[in-house]
């Protein structure tokens, strides 16, 4: 059995952009001790712009995390859970392939 090569590039895409979601957000829980959330947006001035790409970069962390939360505090169905899941998937690819690419441009 044989992987197409635009596969494998989408499975590394979408592992890239889970890990790096995940150390992005640990990352900021880290250096400023309040969690990484979608609420940072709401801050509204200066610290709601700098925390765009915190935010953009860390949504499949971020969207797992509070799904899997829900299901477990709320009992939210599991169709809900799939659906997150696979929104989550196609953000971590997307950004993914961003990393990958600043990563290939910078020479690593």
């Amino acid at each position: 059995m044989t992987i197409e090569p635009a596969a494998l590039e989408t499975l590394h895409s979408l592992f890239i952009g889970f890990a790096f979601a995940g150390l992005l957000a640990s990352a900021f829980e880290l250096f400023t001790a309040q969690r990484a959330d979608f609420r940072l947006l709401q801050a509204g001035g200066l610290v709601a712009v700098a925390s765009v790409p915190v935010v953009v970069f860390s949504a499949p962390f971020l969207i797992l995390r509070n799904t899997v939360r829900g299901r477990r505090i709320e009992g939210r169905p599991f169709v809900f859970v799939m659906l997150a899941s696979m929104i989550a998937s196609v953000w971590s690819i997307f950004s993914g392939r961003v990393v990958l690419d600043l990563l290939h441009v910078l020479g690593s």
